[in-house]
Parts: structure tokens; sequence; C-alpha cells
């Protein structure tokens, strides 16, 4: 896997390149691990690397000296990841899906991403402090079966490859949860008892995550004939501005609801987030041009894609062919 840090003028460099999928996969009984530190033109990052078979955890800190930043993952291997930020904070907007992930001190989520180019807003004043646990697809699915029924939701997507997180909204992090991560980051065992050691704490703050998105709110937002309008005219606002779409904070502003309203109730309206719903009319509306003889290039511009790679990337996702084989697949 690889990772690309870009500037608002278009220069990218790349910062970390590593090969996790032969890691995860790899029948060595032991555990493996790399301490790197990387430097780029607006910040610098020191983090530790723990691997053996079908688990990745990695933790550390990022310093930054500029607020936004492009950022490109690639060669990604298939895995759902743990996800915990223990101080900082900020958000990543995921181009390629329209998701976006939040990041605030001691909260946590599990997420599963295919596919990264995003745009990063991070604060600056403060280091940004992540833990994550990576677990190879198929061999989360078999630990995380019939665990509970938002747990089922989640794995239900993650089979059809389809990327999002557990819950629209994180939750905080539990004592029990940080004591988990501290006995991680000081396990001072060798050998064998390690790797025995971290596989068992890993399913401990698997189960601990589970539990506690067992117990998120399922009672509905939207409590009145109003709340359900703002949403509609919310999701109305969006098609009218697919080239230029507003953040869910200004969302929030024009719709006359806050992000918190905005983003659950989109989600029980249409089953899908804010920027999912997006990316799903930019594409419909990126097929219809197409049929009509608008140029590739002409729909990803106008449509706002970073670059033809990406929409085609994108488009093949959603409609199982590249652009340019649309109409003979009609």
């Amino acid at each position: 896997m690889g990772v690309m840090i870009g500037d608002n003028k278009g220069q990218w460099q790349l910062v970390s390149e590593h090969s996790a999928l032969q890691m995860l996969t790899s029948a060595t009984p032991l555990v493996t691990e790399r301490r790197e530190k990387f430097s780029w033109g607006t910040g610098d990052m020191e983090m530790v690397q723990l691997f053996f078979q079908n688990i990745f955890i990695v933790y550390g800190d990022m310093h930054l000296r500029q607020q936004h930043f492009r950022m490109l993952n690639f060669d990604m291997p298939d895995t759902v990841e743990l996800h915990f930020s223990l101080q900082g904070g900020g958000t990543v907007y995921n181009r390629l899906t329209g998701d976006t992930f939040q990041f605030r001190a001691n909260e946590h989520n599990i997420t599963y991403v295919t596919e990264l180019e995003g745009d990063a807003t991070y604060n600056c004043e403060v280091p940004h402090t992540f833990f994550e646990v990576h677990f190879a697809t198929p061999y989360f699915i078999e630990l995380a079966k019939d665990l509970n029924s938002a747990m089922e939701h989640f794995l239900e997507n993650v089979s059809k490859r389809k990327d999002g997180s557990i819950a629209v909204e994180n939750r905080t992090a539990t004592i029990p949860m940080l004591q988990c991560i501290r006995d991680i980051m000081n396990c001072n065992y060798k050998g064998g008892l390690k790797l025995l050691y971290l596989q068992s704490k890993c399913m401990e703050l698997l189960s601990l995550q589970a539990d506690a998105f067992a117990q998120v709110e399922t009672r509905s937002v939207l409590r009145s004939a109003g709340d359900k309008e703002r949403i509609i005219y919310a999701r109305d606002y969006l098609l009218s501005n697919l080239s230029t779409p507003p953040t869910i904070d200004e969302l929030s502003v024009i719709s006359g609801t806050n992000s918190f309203k905005l983003k659950r109730g989109f989600k029980e309206l249409f089953n899908t987030t804010v920027f999912g719903y997006l990316n799903n009319a930019r594409l419909d509306n990126a097929r219809e041009q197409l049929l009509s003889g608008i140029p590739i290039k002409n729909v990803a511009d106008e449509l706002g894609f970073s670059s033809v790679q990406h929409f085609s990337s994108a488009f093949r996702k959603k409609f199982g062919c590249p652009p340019g084989m649309l109409k003979k697949h009609l």
C-alpha cells in the first residue's frame, strides 16, 4: 500500500509504501514490527506498524504545518479497519465514493474503504494521534458474523465491497477500549507469546466496539413533517449543485437543520450518506451526458472529478464498465 500527499498546487509526494497485503497473508507464525518516520513539505509523521497473519496494527502521530492537503492511497489491501482518534481532529472527504470521515479526539468507528483519494482538513495546533487495527476482510467477516444487527448490516455492505462505516456518527472511546490500546502499545512479550497476546487484544477491542455499536440510538431523528421536509430540501439542493456541492456544515445551514440531524436524516430517508447520495447522482448524470454524446473529459470536468482516471474508476464501480464502453453495454 502506498500513500501520497499533495498540496493545493497539485504537487504530490510519496510518503509511505509497503506491502501490507503480503504481510497480512504471510504464513509466518510471528509478529513483524516496523517503526518509521516520514516528512513532507507540510507535515511529519511517526508511526509503529505490527504485522501478523490476517491482522495489521498501525499507530502514531501526525504533525501538520498546513491545515488542508490532498491524500491518495493506492494498492490498498482488502481490510476492515477499527479506527481510533486519540488526539487532535480533522475530516477526510473521499472524492471517489462521496464518503466523509470525521476524526475527533477519543472517538472510534469501524470502516471499510476500498479506494481513497481524499481532501483532508486537520487541526494544526495539536498533533493528530491515531490507532488502527486492520483485519483481512474474509477473516473479519468470519469473526464478526452473528454478533448483532448493526454488525450484520455493516457486513452485508462489506460483502458487496460497498465503502462505509458501521455507523454514521463516531462513538466515544470507553475506558476499557483505551486500556486495551495501551496494552497493545506497551506489549513487551517476544516470539509466540507476543503473537498470542496481540491477537487476543485485537479480538477484545473488536468485541468492545461491537458492543458499543449495538447500543447506538435507533430512534428516528425525523420527528416532524418539517424535519423530513428539510432533508428533502437538502437533497434537492444537492441535485441542483452537482458540480459545486456544499460542505455538510453549509448544507445544514442552507436546509435549516444541524449537521447531526442532516446526516442521520439522510441515512433514514435515502439509506446512504449525504455525499454517497451526491456521488450516485453525479454518476447517474454523467451516464446521461455520455449517452448524449458529450466527451468523457468534459463530463468529468463538469461534475468536479479530479481526473478522467478517477472518474472512470468511480463510473466502472457503479455501472460495471468504463465510460468509453457504455454504449456497447446497453
